[in-house]
């Protein structure tokens, strides 16, 4: 989760308002200014004189307008639901919620040449007296296209700040609704850093064709490995060898699905996919004015699919069906797809450098946490906070969460900084908030659902987050505790061995299980895993920042030299390091979650909030893969495939007793720094025994006597070079003893 900037907005880039006379429109105003407009009656027929204007970015919005073209429309009062836009007999349904508002206006943009910029703009006032019904504005437009129209509002209301309320009806609004959203044509494209954010629909195209014998993988929690990775990143280097027009998309995550089938995971988490503004740093001079948010944690809306991640030029409806064949071919190849979702805060910014785009237009008071004085709460770090528990906004991100599993068929969510869902509307902690109680199997009943169980505000929940024996969580003391004993702290055996067995002090409770802890000792923010063995501080000068960005508390060793070098001793050490911590999380009870690249050993030189950067520091490294296939990619996507096949490293519960034993008779010693024990499979004998070794000698490890007719083979050794560091079949020969290297592990196996 990164800390997301603040910057001003300027006027809408939607072309200007128009001035009306009775019921026909008869010219522009300046932006800004509202005046009279007719008010759409029931089954009256409105006529609304448009100009044709090219669509042009802020600076230029009142100039170079075109020729006057008439235009009109059938209307009536519409329904209030659903909210959005629904197709309804031979028309269009718009409804809107806002409490606070006085007045809403519809714009239409709608095509009228061949000329991709030409649009004839059409704006309907509507009349509260019969456009409203409790909060929600609502119209019905008879005859409107049934795809390529563009839409937003302006709204109006109290003009108090001090009283919560955020109005100008100078802004074009995003629907919250929008199934569909048009923003800039290509990602990262400066010249369009003012693009217009516009609701869109598509009711033409047939639906997406799942196939006959298209199924959902429904893989048991207990069994996944799941693998975070960004959709952009994934194939957006030319190492990739992706056509351009491809990479960085959805289809192009799709040509690159044999090497997830190769690395072994059955799970992809993919950073924020939902709409958001990527050059929302340069929107005024700012120390970060450089940078691209590719990692997306700044939502514009929660129910379109990012429209720049389609193929070529950015269209929302192709990316919508893109993301369809994205996802049918995951499931294909039996991999499922959770989606790390923002519902924390949106990408409005904070009172200082507001960028107004949706929510905050059409009722701060309603969608944001407030202060007593009215002023945004501020608990994600990003200036602003969601209402989660508001009736009107909890209802909204279930809507929105039920659309990704029913319109686009994903596994389940990962919900970013989760402790704000259990926030009041004031902020205060709720024991059993109501957003957290009803997204349960009721309302999303095959989907897996993951908190990252804290906050920017200290809410912090890890095995303690409201969970009805449904939620997992992101388990950060895994990370903390895995990554101090591996790198040799003092005093952290017990802690090691609590992490490794499934974490019962955190989620033995009620009828949690094992797999509701998710381990991972890597993620998108902070360190990569080759970075964790190379840096003992963040080398984060590249965001701007003066080095005030990113974590301090890493838990991160060199190995005795900071940052690359040619020395082959630390080189050595790295590369075993590396390795130590893999066999670690992949025998360790629970699920395992590892982050795009560590499989060849991304890094970012440092760098553990990357957030900004759309290069080589973010982007997966094709070419470097390939000089890793037969080393280091081959431990890490054997060791995969051996949790897979072995059962006693995903139990259904905790361990019992006599499911595990420890080797151990020195708990009690700070300064040791070894530990051994086996997984007993009661069924077929075919036992699993671990050693680490995070001391700097080597440790004699006595082997215990291997099940009745039953013989140790050797499995893996860090210390080993590849291909012996990891063979699948096993080495027989394993002595009673076993001396274990310096920072070193081993894995045994009884047939």
């Amino acid at each position: 989760m990164l800390a997301s900037p603040a910057y001003s907005r300027a006027a809408s880039s939607f072309p200007p308002a128009l001035h009306s006379s009775g019921n026909v429109f008869t010219g522009f105003i300046p932006m800004g200014k509202v005046t009279g407009a007719p008010v759409c009656t029931r089954r009256s027929t409105l006529k609304v004189t448009c100009r044709r204007a090219r669509e042009r970015v802020i600076e230029e919005e009142s100039s170079q307008m075109a020729e006057t073209n008439k235009q009109s429309f059938k209307v009536s009062s519409g329904e209030k639901s659903p909210l959005g836009v629904s197709q309804v007999d031979k028309g269009i349904n718009f409804a809107l919620f806002s409490q606070n508002a006085t007045s809403v206006t519809l714009c239409l943009s709608l095509p009228q040449s061949d000329e991709k910029d030409d649009v004839d703009v059409v704006e309907l006032v509507l009349d509260p007296s019969v456009n409203k019904t409790g909060d929600t504005w609502h119209i019905f437009v008879e005859d409107l296209p049934l795809r390529n129209v563009l839409y937003g509002y302006r709204v109006d209301g109290p003009g108090e700040w001090n009283q919560g309320h955020r109005f100008d009806n100078s802004i074009l609004l995003l629907d919250p609704y929008a199934k569909l959203v048009k923003g800039r044509s290509f990602f990262g494209d400066s010249n369009q850093k003012f693009a217009q954010f516009y609701g869109t629909y598509d009711f033409e195209t047939s639906p997406f064709d799942w196939g006959d014998d298209y199924k959902f993988p429904n893989i048991p929690e207990k069994d996944l490995v799941i693998y975070e990775m960004n959709v952009r990143a994934f194939t957006a280097d030319e190492s990739s060898g992706i056509d351009p027009s491809t990479a960085g998309s959805y289809l192009g995550l799709v040509e690159k699905i044999p090497h997830l089938l190769d690395l072994g995971i059955n799970a992809v988490e993919l950073l924020p996919v939902f709409e958001f503004d990527e050059l929302e740093l340069q929107r005024r001079p700012n120390p970060r004015d450089h940078m691209v948010n590719t990692w997306g944690y700044s939502t514009v809306n929660f129910f379109a699919p990012m429209s720049r991640y389609a193929s070529g030029e950015g269209d929302p409806i192709k990316a919508s069906k893109e993301f369809k064949e994205m996802v049918k071919a995951l499931h294909s190849a039996g991999i499922e797809v959770i989606l790390d979702v923002v519902y924390n805060h949106t990408n409005e910014a904070d009172d200082k450098y507001p960028y107004t785009t949706s929510f905050r237009g059409i009722d701060n008071k309603i969608y944001y946490m407030l202060d007593p004085n009215n002023q945004l709460l501020n608990y994600s770090g990003c200036g602003n906070t969601l209402n989660c528990n508001h009736p009107v906004v909890m209802e909204l991100i279930l809507d929105s969460l039920k659309h990704w599993v029913t319109e686009y068929h994903v596994d389940g969510f990962r919900f970013d900084l989760a402790s704000v869902l259990c926030r009041d509307t004031d902020g205060s902690p709720l024991s059993a908030p109501p957003l957290i109680r009803v997204s349960n199997r009721e309302r999303l009943p095959r989907c897996k659902i993951i908190a990252e169980p804290w906050d920017c505000g200290g809410l912090y929940l890890v095995g303690k987050f409201p969970n009805w024996d449904r939620w997992a969580e992101w388990n950060g003391m895994y990370r903390d505790d895995v990554r101090r004993f591996i790198k040799g702290d003092c005093g952290m055996k017990g802690s090691f061995a609590t992490r490794v067995s499934g974490s019962s002090d955190l989620y033995q409770v009620n009828q949690r299980k094992p797999y509701h802890g998710v381990n991972f000792i890597i993620a998108h923010d902070g360190f990569t895993l080759r970075d964790l063995v190379t840096y003992n501080s963040k080398h984060n000068e590249a965001n701007g920042e003066g080095e005030n960005d990113g974590c301090n508390d890493n838990y991160s060793w060199n190995c005795g030299s900071e940052g690359e070098t040619g020395d082959a001793h630390i080189k050595s050490l790295r590369v075993r390091q590396m390795k130590n911590f893999h066999l670690a999380l992949m025998i360790s009870q629970g699920t395992p979650m590892m982050l795009m690249g560590d499989e060849y050993g991304h890094t970012r030189y440092g760098n553990n909030n990357s957030y900004g950067h759309d290069t080589a520091l973010n982007n997966f490294q094709w070419k470097e893969l390939d000089t890793k296939k037969e080393s280091h990619f081959r431990f890490f996507s054997e060791l995969i495939k051996f949790r897979h096949s072995h059962h006693v490293l995903k139990h259904e519960n905790f361990l019992s007793k006599g499911e595990i034993t420890w080797h151990e008779d020195n708990w009690d010693n700070p300064e040791s720094k070894f530990l051994a024990f086996t997984l007993h499979d009661g069924v077929s004998g075919q036992d699993v025994y671990a050693a680490f070794n995070a001391h700097d000698y080597f440790v004699k490890a006595l082997i215990p006597l291997p099940p009745s007719g039953k013989q140790w083979f050797r499995v893996a050794d860090t210390n080993l070079e590849s291909p012996d560091d990891f063979i699948k079949e096993g080495v027989a020969g394993v002595a009673e003893a076993y001396n274990v290297a310096p920072f070193s592990s081993i894995l045994l196996k009884s047939m």
